[in-house]
C-alpha cells in the first residue's frame, strides 16, 4: 500500500473537488492520501469526514508558500497533521491577501489584451480561495484564446522570465512559515527540493527544526531520489512523496498515485508525534 501525499483540489489551484479526489483515491487502492492546497486549510475537516465514510485515511496538509530572501528563491512547506488549525489561520490571511492583490493586477493586464468578461474568470476560480493564473488561463481557453492551461500563449502572459502580465505576490519568510507550522503542532517537509533550488538551504532548515523532505516528486530524477534519500537518512529526516495532483490545472499529466509515499515512510510519518516523546 501507498498513500499520495501531495494533492490539490478546486479550493486552491486544482480542478477536482474534495470528495471526487477521495473517491478516486479508493478506486486507485490508495492507503491515505493528503490533500494540501495552497496556504489554506479550508475543507480540511470535510475532508476527513469524507475520507472516513470512503474508507480512505486523509492525512490533514497545507503547502505554504514562503520566501528565502537570503538565497533569493521561492521555497513550499508541506504541514501535515497539524493540531490546532487556528494557529495556521493568521498565515493563511495573510498570503491569500497577497495572492489577491496580485491575482487582481494580473486580470487588470490580461483584460487589456484580451477583451474578454471578468466574470468568466471568477467563474472558472468558483470553490477556489483565490484567483490562480490556471483559473484566468481557463477563462482564455473558454473564450477561444488558447487550447490549453500551459503553452505559448501561458509562457507570454506568465513566464517568471519577463511575462506581461506576472505580477508575483509576497510570501512570509520560510523561517517564520516554519516556526508556525511547528506552533500549531504540524509536521514540516520542505517540498520538491529541486523544483526551486532548495537544497541549499537544508542545512539552516534543519538546525530550525525541519521534520522531513519530499523525496518522491514528478520533477525528482532517479539521481534526485537516491541523493534526497540518502541526505533524509543521514539526518533522520521523515521521507514523504506524492503526485503534486493539479487534476487539468497541472502543468503535465501527473495523475493522483502516479507518484507516492511508500507504505514504510507513511508509517514513519504517522508515528513520529508519538516516537519524538519517548
Amino acid at each position: 500500500m501507498a498513500a499520495d501525499l501531495h494533492c490539490h483540489t478546486k479550493i486552491s489551484d486544482g480542478s477536482v473537488g474534495i470528495e471526487e479526489i477521495i473517491v478516486m483515491a479508493k478506486r486507485k487502492g490508495l492507503s491515505a492520501i493528503s490533500i494540501t492546497d495552497h496556504d489554506s486549510t479550508a475543507g480540511a475537516t470535510r475532508a476527513v469526514i469524507i475520507g472516513k465514510r470512503q474508507q480512505v485515511k486523509v492525512i490533514h496538509g497545507v503547502e505554504f508558500s514562503a520566501y528565502d530572501k537570503q538565497r533569493g528563491k521561492k521555497m513550499h512547506l508541506l504541514c501535515y497533521d497539524c493540531e490546532t488549525p487556528d494557529r495556521l489561520e493568521g498565515l493563511c490571511r495573510r498570503i491569500g491577501e497577497s495572492r489577491r492583490k496580485a491575482a487582481m493586477l494580473m486580470v487588470r493586464k490580461v483584460l487589456r489584451y484580451y477583451p474578454i468578461a471578468p466574470e468568466m474568470i471568477v467563474k472558472c476560480a468558483t470553490g477556489s480561495t483565490n484567483i490562480f493564473k490556471q483559473h484566468i488561463m481557463h477563462a482564455l481557453m473558454d473564450a477561444g484564446y488558447a487550447d490549453s492551461i500551459y503553452g505559448e500563449l501561458y509562457d507570454k502572459l506568465f513566464s517568471p522570465q519577463g511575462g506581461s502580465a506576472l505580477v508575483k505576490p509576497e510570501y512570509p519568510d520560510f523561517r517564520q512559515v516554519l516556526e508556525l507550522i511547528h506552533s500549531s503542532g504540524g509536521i514540516a517537509v520542505l517540498a520538491h527540493p529541486t523544483l526551486y533550488g532548495n537544497e541549499d538551504a537544508l542545512e539552516e532548515l534543519i538546525s530550525l527544526g525541519l521534520d522531513g523532505i519530499e523525496v518522491w516528486h514528478p520533477v525528482h530524477t532517479e539521481s534526485d531520489v537516491v541523493r534526497l534519500s540518502a541526505f533524509a537518512a543521514q539526518n533522520d529526516l521523515l521521507m514523504t512523496g506524492g503526485s503534486d495532483f493539479h487534476g487539468m490545472y497541472g502543468y503535465k499529466p501527473h495523475p493522483l498515485g502516479s507518484t507516492t509515499t511508500p507504505d514504510e515512510h507513511l508509517q514513519a510519518l504517522m508515528s513520529y508525534k508519538e516516537r519524538r516523546k519517548k
